[in-house]
């Protein structure tokens, strides 16, 4: 079944909407499966610059069937803010496609993200406050609301009525914050039913008829490895299943419709929101990076940590997701450097690590092993094949493609969908 799942290999902001974007017109359908508009990507093509935050990407190809999968929550609010401006952009969301089964995100999900990130001091998580960890919480504890509920409005009241006997008991007597009304919850997302309900559909029957049919379905993942629930450096993670194992799951395919993994990772990697870092720099060269890079979140607007290429973290991305083909984003940025650091182990308590340590602490103290390349100090943004980057540029991809054993298929030289060299991505092999 033609199935191919692409997901984060860093922690987040690789680049996932341009590479999805780029390669989606060789795709059927687009099926964001985890996750809510605590993602964000910038699309650029065609004169257009898009941030989007819940619509899968692709919904700029007439062709394709975007769809938001069950293993996502969604603000519906945020949901019809993004497809009005994507009309008047000229993109029409007709196609778009919503699983009923995915959860909302409700009012007080939104307070109760906020006040805890409050509470908890400098021992914050750093949450993006959209309420998509208490909207995961409550799908977990079998009280979520989802969205086919507001197909039914005695249904919708009746679980807002009950949701909010312990909400409200949290936010006024733990977070001594302000209640909240079913009245009001109702009056507000009611209404959205009549936007959103041409779009709910019945997501998996439709997705797994489609792959009978061998139509080609892109599961784009948000976030990156180092953020899933299960697999990240937790508790500084998000709450949804970012590696490949959650397409399954957040879709509703079995893991046979599967058949290929494209990670993304950027020539250097960044970080946002609190947790460890071992190639974190603090210098004028990460500075630089930021400031080259544009290193700003496209959700929060927070300034991104930037540090060196962390090859024992993409080498455990290759393993935990089963990589088959990686893509290097961002390779332009280093062309202001002389020389470019790749860290290739950790050291801790005399051990070295080639692999993320299972043990927290020795990951959040472990000293970073470098070695040095020559950098190309010249523009790269205009080359248009492998063969016409500088030698220097070559010989980095390919020891990042020995360290990871996985082969580098797609490099991005440059932000628009145009700046990037496919050099041996096959989708259809």
């Amino acid at each position: 079944m033609p199935g191919i799942v692409l997901v984060g290999a860093q922690w987040g902001d690789e680049g996932k909407g341009k590479i999805t974007d780029l390669i989606a017109n060789d795709f059927d359908y687009v099926v964001r499966y985890q996750g809510g508009n605590n993602a964000g990507h910038t699309v650029i093509a065609n004169g257009h610059k898009l941030a989007l935050h819940l619509i899968p990407s692709g919904i700029m190809y007439p062709n394709i069937t975007p769809m938001i999968g069950n293993g996502c929550v969604v603000d519906p609010r945020i949901l019809i803010e993004e497809m009005d401006k994507l009309e008047a952009e000229g993109f029409s969301t007709e196609r778009l496609m919503l699983s009923g089964n995915a959860h909302l995100i409700m009012p007080y999900h939104l307070k109760i993200d906020e006040e805890s990130e409050r509470k908890l001091g400098d021992n914050l998580i750093g949450t993006t406050k959209r309420g998509i960890g208490p909207a995961y919480q409550d799908k977990a504890e079998r009280s979520g609301i989802r969205v086919q509920d507001l197909l039914d409005e005695h249904i919708f009241r009746l679980k807002v009525e009950t949701a909010l006997v312990e909400k409200n008991e949290w936010l006024t007597k733990i977070y001594n914050s302000a209640p909240f009304t079913a009245e009001a919850i109702c009056d507000e997302y009611l209404p959205y039913a009549q936007r959103i309900k041409p779009h709910i559909v019945e997501s998996s029957q439709l997705l797994n008829e489609a792959l009978r049919a061998n139509k080609w379905v892109l599961f784009e993942g948000a976030q990156g490895t180092l953020l899933d629930i299960d697999h990240g450096t937790y508790p500084f993670v998000t709450s949804s299943s970012c590696t490949a194992g959650g397409a399954a799951i957040g879709s509703g395919v079995g893991p046979t419709a599967i058949n290929k993994v494209l990670g993304i990772a950027k020539a250097y990697i960044t970080r946002v929101g609190s947790g460890p870092f071992p190639t974190e720099l603090f210098d004028e060269t990460g500075e630089k990076l930021a400031s080259v890079g544009g290193e700003v979140g496209v959700t929060t607007g927070r300034a991104r940590r930037c540090g060196w290429y962390d090859a024992v973290i993409v080498k455990y991305a290759a393993e935990v997701n089963g990589l088959t083909d990686l893509c290097i984003t961002k390779l332009d940025v280093l062309s202001c450097l002389d020389t470019i650091k790749v860290c290739v182990a950790y050291e801790h308590e005399d051990k070295r690590y080639t692999t993320v340590p299972g043990q927290q602490t020795a990951f959040h103290k472990a000293t970073p092993l470098y070695e040095e390349l020559p950098g190309w100090k010249t523009d790269i943004t205009g080359c248009t094949s492998y063969k016409e980057l500088p030698r220097e540029a070559k010989d980095y991809i390919e020891f990042i493609e020995e360290l990871a054993g996985v082969p580098v298929s797609i490099i991005a030289v440059g932000p628009d969908r145009d700046q990037t060299i496919m050099r041996r991505w096959k989708p259809r092999s």
